[in-house]
């Protein structure tokens, strides 16, 4: 007897065919735990499609959406999808054990949650000896708890909701907003609950540079600057926040020493340096927006050049 599908995973994919596989193997291997799931790849206009890295996967479904932006790529994932539940983890993430048990369990024993976020780690090269942007990221890249709790939105690196809430809700924008926390506040704001989920928890490798960092930063200030522009108060206080972000590091300081994100005096020293670097360069993007606009280059070429 062929048993019902309780998940759906729903992957989007750009030029990452080796973080792919190793998404997919990690998430085969939990087939152990005995619950059935199907996982969708979504390939987003890879040079090549990742056939390869589907090879040998169970319940795998390779399928290509032509629109830019991981948005319509779990679009697509999602209206395929046949469980009732769906889940959103990103291709270069690695599921942990028991990641598809603790979201599978959570939500059929809670049906007043609508949807969740899992937490989301650093799987580092060399975890005895991180980069100063490994150490960074392990602080404040991910703060998954913080974006469900405080901010009514779970990242789509590691995200469930129930099939029939997505549908309510409607498709996630596309490369022109931030997809994750526009759709999530979207659904909150129409009273959908949302939980925090420790024990499902994902890795996912830090930027490989500062460049790709910076990167990272600019689309989100350019995304925020499309908040304020054209108002004059609003792009006042947009100024002054960039005095307010050049002095962070100092106040960061305390937090970077209490952490318990990173470990020893070399790995904190490490993080509080990229802390700095990054919050000069972004001060440095806030103001050359504020002066000259043209956010489309931030945002619209975002991981688009793999």
């Amino acid at each position: 007897m062929t048993l019902p599908l309780r998940l759906s995973v729903i992957i989007p994919h750009l030029n990452e065919p080796d973080d792919l596989r190793r998404c997919l193997v990690a998430l085969d291997a939990q087939r152990a735990d005995g619950i059935t799931f199907e996982i969708i790849v979504v390939d987003n206009g890879s040079r090549e499609m990742p056939f390869g890295s589907c090879a040998g996967i169970r319940e795998v479904r390779l399928e290509r959406e032509a629109v830019p932006g991981p948005g319509p790529a779990r679009n697509l994932g999602a209206s395929l999808a046949r469980a009732e539940l769906l889940a959103f983890i990103d291709c270069d993430c690695v599921a942990q054990p028991g990641w598809v048990r603790a979201v599978v369990g959570m939500m059929e024993t809670r049906p007043d949650i609508d949807l969740a976020g899992g937490d989301i780690g650093i799987l580092m090269a060399d975890p005895q000896w991180p980069s100063a942007v490994e150490s960074y990221e392990s602080i404040y890249s991910y703060r998954a708890r913080a974006y469900v709790e405080r901010y009514g939105f779970a990242a789509t690196g590691n995200m469930v909701v129930r099939r029939k809430v997505f549908r309510s809700v409607g498709p996630f924008g596309g490369i022109g907003t931030m997809e994750d926390t526009e759709w999530g506040q979207r659904a909150t704001a129409k009273g959908h609950r949302i939980a925090f989920l420790p024990e499902a928890r994902v890795l996912t490798p830090s930027c490989k540079s500062f460049a790709e960092l910076a990167r990272r930063w600019d689309r989100h200030v350019a995304h925020e600057f499309g908040r304020v522009a054209g108002h004059r108060i609003a792009t006042a206080r947009w100024l002054a926040g960039c005095a307010v972000v050049v002095v962070s590091p100092v106040a960061e300081s305390f937090k970077i020493l209490m952490t318990d994100r990173v470990s020893g005096v070399r790995n904190r020293l490490l993080a509080l340096s990229c802390l700095t670097r990054i919050r000069l360069h972004r001060a440095r993007r806030m103001f050359g927006l504020a002066l000259y606009g043209d956010t489309h280059r931030f945002v619209e070429t975002w991981n688009r050049d793999g």
